[in-house]
């Protein structure tokens, strides 16, 4: 596997936090528990590991 540069590591983490703000704004709640957030962490990191 190839060694990520600085500024793909950049964009992998903005794109995540992108997702993140999709997520939270595209969604019906408007408030969320810690473990609600911390869910949501886990499903994105998984889908991550498979792509």
């Amino acid at each position: 596997m190839e060694e990520m540069t600085e500024r793909e590591m950049q964009s992998v983490k903005m794109s995540t936090l992108y997702e993140l703000r999709l997520i939270f704004t595209n969604g019906e709640k408007t408030e969320y528990t810690k473990d609600e957030i911390v869910e949501l962490l886990d499903k994105i990191a998984m889908a991550k590991e498979q792509e």
